[in-house]
């Protein structure tokens, strides 16, 4: 008589992009926040969690007042979906590295002053050493280019920030799993009109230099921007006025020169843009760094544009 034995049920077949969500998840502590990480709608975040439950056979996330949190399944299957994935990036890059440097693409999210100025420069220096390699441009400000950077869509990362006083804290935070490259100190300058304002020192301290023009009407960047011209602000004894707000540099300088306020700006967006009728004054130690990151070891040809972008920045 044949005996008869029972069969185990298949493994389950679990899907690298729905691990991914769970780990953004776990990372961020939200579904709604996993989803402004990956830049997914967030119906189509639990539309993946769902299908991840059933493919795993376990629940993986439970309801804890108006939010989630991750069961014990959830919790080990989203510190195994970190090694997963970097395994996964990892013979990706293996398998470039085969290629070598003779053809592939690197992608590159960059905010604007930067593709400006910086890219352009690394970018030709790659095609001459290196004629069969492509490269994909993105703006991104900086928090856009870390989700992009995160989410895969991008090989490499050129960001920026400020050398304010919680710096240190916030990289380690913000900059978590990345490898850096510092690309370039880039040093922050008043601008204001060529004619008319104060006359101020360029040797001056910092503080001096902005007290000068403290009753001054201010024109404010992004975010970022508005956070450190506030900051430095405060640290010179002051709050600035601020009636006009954008992230365009050209903007900000033909309001300046037009005599409708004063603002600060960085170095690489007075070399991308320099209105006539304005006057730079750097704030001496003053800087935001730009930063070149990358997920884990870079592929080739994304290893040789951060190389790139740092010579970029060197010169």
């Amino acid at each position: 008589m044949e005996s008869v034995t029972d069969t185990p049920p298949p493994a389950a077949q679990l899907d690298l992009t729905r691990l991914r969500v769970l780990a953004a998840v776990a990372r961020t502590g939200s579904v709604t926040a996993a989803a402004r990480e990956l830049h997914y709608a967030q119906p189509s975040v639990s539309h993946h969690l769902a299908r991840l439950e059933a493919e795993a056979g376990l629940p993986l996330l439970e309801r804890v007042g108006r939010g989630v949190r991750l069961t014990e399944a959830g919790r080990l299957l989203a510190d195994r979906a970190e090694e997963i994935i970097g395994r996964v990036e990892g013979v990706q890059r293996e398998l470039d590295a085969l290629a070598g440097l003779r053809a592939g693409r690197a992608r590159l999210a960059a905010f604007p002053s930067a593709l400006a100025t910086l890219v352009p420069a690394a970018v030709t220096r790659l095609r001459s050493a290196h004629p069969g390699l492509g490269v994909g441009l993105v703006e991104a400000e900086p928090p856009e280019a870390l989700a992009a950077l995160r989410a895969g869509e991008v090989d490499v990362a050129l960001v920026f920030e400020h050398d304010a006083p919680d710096r240190t804290e916030r990289r380690a935070d913000e900059l978590a799993g990345f490898e850096v490259t510092e690309v370039l100190d880039d040093v922050v300058h008043l601008v204001t009109p060529a004619d008319g304002a104060p006359e101020v020192a360029a040797t001056a301290r910092p503080a001096t230099i902005l007290r000068a023009v403290r009753s001054q009407t201010w024109i404010a960047g992004c975010e970022r921007c508005r956070a450190d011209l506030v900051g430095r602000c405060a640290t010179a004894g002051f709050a600035p006025r601020i009636a006009y707000e954008t992230d365009d540099y050209v903007a900000v300088q033909a309001l300046v020169a037009a005599g409708a306020g004063v603002s600060l700006l960085p170095g690489l967006a007075l070399r991308a843009h320099r209105h006539p009728d304005v006057r730079a004054t750097p704030l001496p130690g003053a800087v935001r760094r730009v930063l070149a990151l990358t997920v884990g070891a870079p592929a080739p040809p994304a290893r040789a544009l951060v190389s790139h972008l740092a010579a970029a920045g060197a010169a």
